[in-house]
């Protein structure tokens, strides 16, 4: 038996789900509320397939309530001072803050997530708020050069009713982000929740009736077709999405159908760590462990999942690397020593394991994981190994397509511009690393790289202040920071005659 079995399987999970199964509402225009078609789901729990709560399936008849309530609240909300629109978004995050606990135990019995990690997401999610709540004020037009008889400026304005559609793998950290930022500009926001994992965000559309304006913010729940209404309403002409590449380009399609509207799209990503060979073994292997995100099952479109590691140096990063992965411990999300939870349902582990599958046939060589932990622990609950794999190939499967779990390849190289050249392969460009000790190889290798965000010997840490997005196939349009504040409005020039 694998060594993380071992552990893992001795661990007890029962007892560990707090309070009863949550029931969620949607927030249309400062009221919770049920759907109108009086029809609910269930969301379960994946580390032991309980029942974590329910919320309205909503319809695209929510939807044009909560776009027309977001339509009335939004000339007033435009119309408040910076400071007064900013004064509304500390007081929410200080709402998230004080039921912190709440948010928490409900982030990690849906989503399977640690609760350590969830903590993070949590914490981060306040800072966030109150970040963008005091970026606000650098929300400026510009002054033009012109004749002495003409004044020329710009001023910025929002769109007005924004839809926000929020991906299952940090559902509360994203939608309070997602929502901070439009707001801040001036505009009304219609959040879709994950379909996946919905009840945090119905839990913010509790919170923010407490201390938001009614319509400012309005939550609705649901399937696909309720996220389809939002895409297709004329009267939002602004939209955000994180989540699959297939699911971005249908936005695109669909939204043009009806209206021009301005989108951006944060879609994923095969993300490339490359190792030249005067790299520190030990430290490269640690960071190769982190920035695949096993502590968030490698669900994430950051991860590093292609480990370019030098000829010189392969055997040695593999075997630290394999011995790292194995040591981690799997386990009841909500123990503080665990370090990995459950895939977050059914059907994601289903694509994990099938991969794994395809990266046997491919001629991959499995070397740790492949396989779902065994034991009475792991009796219910979607469960699997952290899994490597060593001598893949760039041109598999397994290292060209997101697999959205917990599987890293490693690839060996020893031309620097042939693993440029095959870590720019794919259709992705979302993140990388490069680790050298040499920075000026190190920053030329990062400028080659077809990638929105590069990491150069470090891992996993964004810059709050920093632009966030994609490159190729990973999206379109920046997060985080000025861009993303300027991006929820649209720049009006004004020429006065003196």
């Amino acid at each position: 038996m694998d060594g993380i079995q071992q552990e893992a399987s001795a661990q007890n999970m029962s007892g560990k789900r707090r309070g009863s199964p949550y029931q969620g509402r949607m927030l249309i225009r400062g009221e919770l509320v049920e759907s109108t078609g009086g029809q609910w789901f269930e969301s379960i729990n994946p580390a032991d397939e309980s029942i974590a709560g329910s919320v309205p399936k909503g319809t695209a008849s929510d939807v044009d309530r909560a776009v027309a309530a977001a339509e009335e609240a939004h000339s007033a909300w435009a119309e408040l001072s910076v400071a007064r629109r900013s004064q509304y978004l500390m007081d929410l995050a200080a709402a998230i803050e004080a039921r912190a606990d709440e948010v928490l135990s409900l982030e990690v019995a849906d989503t399977g997530n640690t609760v350590t990690g969830m903590r993070g997401d949590v914490t981060s999610c306040v800072e966030r708020v109150r970040y963008f709540a005091g970026l606000g004020y650098e929300l400026q037009g510009r002054t033009v050069p012109g004749n002495a008889d003409k004044l020329q400026m710009t001023v910025r304005e929002p769109y007005g009713v924004v839809g926000r559609i929020v991906a299952f793998n940090h559902p509360f950290a994203m939608a309070t982000h997602g929502v901070a930022t439009p707001l801040m500009a001036g505009n009304t926001v219609v959040l879709k929740a994950s379909e996946q994992c919905p009840l945090s965000a119905s839990l913010l559309g509790e919170i923010a009736a407490q201390v938001l304006p009614p319509g400012v913010l309005n939550v609705v729940t649901g399937d696909g077709e309720v996220g389809a209404a939002l895409v297709k309403h004329p009267r939002v002409k602004r939209l955000s999405f994180v989540g699959s590449v297939r699911t971005g380009l249908a936005i695109q399609r669909s939204a043009a159908e009806v209206a021009v509207k301005s989108i951006s799209l944060e879609l994923g990503g095969k993300n490339p760590f490359i190792v030249f060979p005067d790299a520190p073994v030990e430290r490269v292997a640690e960071a190769a462990v982190a920035g695949m995100n096993f502590t968030w099952q490698g669900q994430s479109c950051s991860s590093t999942s292609r480990l370019f590691v030098h000829d010189d140096i392969y055997d040695e990063v593999l075997q630290h690397v394999i011995e790292k992965v194995r040591s981690i411990r799997l386990g009841d999300p909500f123990d503080e020593s665990t370090q990995m939870g459950a895939i977050n349902s059914q059907a994601q582990l289903a694509r994990v394991e099938e991969y794994v599958r395809i990266g046997q046939e491919e001629g991959a060589r499995l070397v740790a994981g492949g396989v779902r932990p065994t034991g009475g622990a792991f009796g219910k609950g979607f469960w699997f190994l952290p899994t490597v794999f060593a001598d893949v190939d760039y041109q598999m499967r397994i290292a060209r397509e997101e697999i959205f779990g917990p599987v890293l390849s490693v690839l060996r190289w020893s031309d620097t511009d042939d693993v440029i050249r095959m870590a720019n392969s794919v259709e992705y460009g979302l993140t990388g690393a490069v680790w050298s000790r040499d920075i000026s190889q190190a920053l030329q290798t990062a400028r080659r790289l077809q990638s929105g965000y590069i990491w150069v010997n470090g891992i996993n840490t964004t810059a709050r202040a920093m632009p966030f997005g994609g490159f190729k196939n990973s999206g379109i349009g920046r997060e985080r920071g000025l861009e993303d504040l300027y991006s929820y409005t649209e720049e009006k020039s004004i020429q006065v005659f003196l």
